[in-house]
């Protein structure tokens, strides 16, 4: 097999992961034949993967998914998720391998593709497999990143500690030689290269619990605070279906409203996923948020009034 790119290698890793995941039990020819077909990764038609690509490939995918790919004998040599459980369990890897059958599926269904639509994507996931690569090795990145106050790029050296993705971006938690953690999003950097300095990641650090309370990627600092908020029996439904935040419990249901509460740090995203339920939402409590809410909300009227 000829040598692969990192990007087109990480995704055979999706692939091999995704294949024995949802046959739950697969034999290496069938796995073979799978691969024989799969004309988005298998650029020079190999009717089968290599042996030694093959367990080169399945432990990689131990090191660095913790996604351990076992051998039952007893259904002749046929492989299989040892730990499913906690694949099942665990949001990111689900959420992966979910996107990655979605996308083969698609690109073995040349002639569906015009039928099944998705949002674009900035171009900024190229940069993703050298992050994840750096975190795994602890690697420091030179990185040269265009923000959006600034007029021209800069660079400087960072110490990746988790990567997340919100609203079809992926963003980068990180600490500079200069600042302290803050995000950078993948679609603003201009080129990613690695060093040959190593860091440590703090021994307390848990990217779940650091982001606990946030939605979004701001404000990450801040401290969260109760918010209360009532909808209209109609919106109630979307928010029951696709909560806004995990903290979100309803309090109170009636057949006009629905009283949600929330434990969250009150930034830009949060506001913003307020905003978008429109007149449907009243925010009751803080009442600092309340007035905010109100006086944005005259400001908009005012502008419409100001156009007719």
């Amino acid at each position: 097999m000829s040598k692969l790119n990192s990007a087109l290698l990480f995704r055979c890793y999706i692939w091999l992961t995704e294949t024995i995941y949802s046959a739950g039990y697969i034999t290496r020819n069938e796995i073979d034949a799978k691969w024989a077909r799969n004309t988005s990764l298998n650029h020079h038609n190999e009717s089968r993967i290599p042996e030694r690509t093959f367990h080169n490939w399945k432990n990689a995918i131990e090191d660095m998914f913790q996604i351990v790919i076992g051998c039952d004998r007893s259904r002749g040599r046929a492989y299989y998720i040892e730990n499913v459980d906690d694949l099942k369990r665990d949001d990111i890897r689900a959420w992966m391998l979910n996107t990655f059958a979605v996308n083969t599926l698609i690109n073995d269904s040349q002639d569906l593709k015009r039928q099944i639509l998705f949002e674009k994507i900035p171009s900024g996931q190229r940069f993703l497999t050298p992050i994840i690569e750096a975190m795994r090795e602890k690697v420091v990145l030179k990185m040269t990143y265009q923000s959006f106050n600034k007029s021209h790029p800069s660079t400087f050296t960072v110490k990746p500690y988790c990567v997340k993705v919100y609203r079809q971006r992926w963003y980068m938690l990180a600490k500079s030689e200069v600042t302290v953690l803050r995000m950078y999003s993948l679609d603003r950097i201009v080129e990613l290269m690695p060093t040959d300095k190593h860091y440590r990641l703090p021994a307390n650090f848990d990217a779940e619990t650091y982001f606990a309370h946030l939605v979004g990627v701001s404000d990450v600092k801040n401290q969260p605070e109760e918010i209360i908020v009532r909808v209209n029996h109609q919106q109630a439904n979307y928010l029951r279906t696709l909560p806004i935040h995990d903290s979100q419990q309803e309090e109170e249901q009636t057949k006009d409203y629905s009283i949600f509460r929330y434990f969250v740090v009150p930034n830009y995203e949060f506001i913003q996923e307020l905003r978008a339920q429109g007149a449907a939402l009243q925010v009751l409590e803080p009442k600092w948020l309340a007035n905010k809410m109100s006086k944005e909300s005259k400001k908009v009227t005012a502008l419409y009034e100001e156009s007719e």
